[in-house]
């Protein structure tokens, strides 16, 4: 994808384009330094029309004064590159998903995560998904689960203390971890004398995410959509926020940081880090993390850390905000 500059986009504009990945246009490069080229009410025209495209808006260059119009910004040349990549990879997938953040921001949270759910639905259905799949079927024999709870739960006071607990498998999120969460943090909603929730991960990492290995087992979008409306921790921890605070360590890989960041404060290892890996599975972040993590870094950000697929340490996830504090 090249550049182009804001005198091309107009054109474009007054002649109603839509572009997308079933003609080929996988995305748009916008350089953002042309934009004073144009009248304001002309820039308004391209910034509105961009906003409506089918497909993400890339901006690069130096000049944000049009930044609402792109869905994600590239520092340089390189950066672009790899945003590129990443969309070329899943164009579908990745369309689906600047449409998404486009819609929930400014929503309230549960009309975003109703919003999330059904497009990560509609990818699970989707030729990226199912070709991803294919590729993965055969897998080696995960490790064995370990012994107890997935999430182990401690009381101390008006404290509880929840730590997933499966570190064997890095403590992926499994339907047996999923459920293991919702039932603790519902213990912390239905009693009134827990004043405080932390929690924290056993063994080398917070979190490496969703379960490989259960990807494709749901027996259906359309079901998979309707466990996501009733059994999704992160909707659940979302009512608890304001008492719960997480400490992740490690890798945080998509639900390892979707699910803790809906937490009212988080708190990262020195060596915590952080990606969103989903695209190149041709799916989106589905644990609700499209809706937390925009709430706390933007959609700019958020779509970064989706398109490019790139790892952000513990510094850089603090000074974004997606993390509270650093131990």
């Amino acid at each position: 994808m090249s550049p182009l500059t804001y005198e091309a986009l107009l054109g474009m504009a007054v002649a109603g384009e839509r572009l997308s990945a079933l003609d080929g246009a996988n995305g748009l490069v916008v350089a953002l330094d042309s934009a004073p080229a144009l009248t304001p009410a002309e820039r308004r025209r391209v910034g509105a029309w961009l906003g409506v495209q089918p497909c993400p808006v890339i901006g690069i260059g130096t000049s944000l004064d049009d930044a609402p119009a792109c869905d994600v910004l590239a520092a340089d040349a390189r950066d672009l590159a790899r945003i590129v990549q990443g969309i070329d990879a899943a164009p579908r997938a990745a369309a689906v998903f600047v449409q998404l953040l486009r819609v929930i921001d400014g929503l309230p949270l549960e009309a975003g995560l109703v919003a999330e759910s059904l497009a990560y639905a509609t990818l699970q259905g989707g030729p990226e998904h199912r070709a991803w799949l294919r590729d993965h079927r055969a897998r080696p024999a995960a490790a064995p689960p370990g012994d107890g709870e997935a999430v182990a739960l401690s009381r101390d006071g008006d404290r509880l203390h929840l730590r997933l607990d499966r570190p064997a498998q890095r403590n992926a999120m499994t339907v047996e971890m999923r459920d293991a969460l919702v039932a603790a943090l519902s213990l912390a909603l239905a009693d009134d004398s827990i004043d405080a929730v932390t929690i924290d991960g056993a063994g080398k990492c917070f979190s490496t995410g969703g379960d490989l290995d259960e990807f494709g087992t749901v027996p259906d979008p359309v079901t998979g959509h309707l466990v996501r409306s009733v059994a999704l921790p992160g909707r659940t921890l979302s009512v608890c926020a304001d008492r719960t605070r997480v400490r992740v360590h490690g890798a945080c890989i998509g639900s390892g940081i979707e699910f803790p960041a809906f937490a009212g404060h988080v708190t990262a290892a020195r060596d915590a880090w952080f990606q969103l890996p989903e695209l190149r599975m041709g799916l989106i972040p589905g644990a609700g993390g499209c809706v937390s993590i925009s709430r706390r870094i933007g959609r700019y950000r958020t779509a970064w850390m989706v398109l490019s697929g790139g790892r952000i340490d513990a510094e850089t996830a603090h000074a974004w905000g997606l993390v509270d504090a650093l131990d």
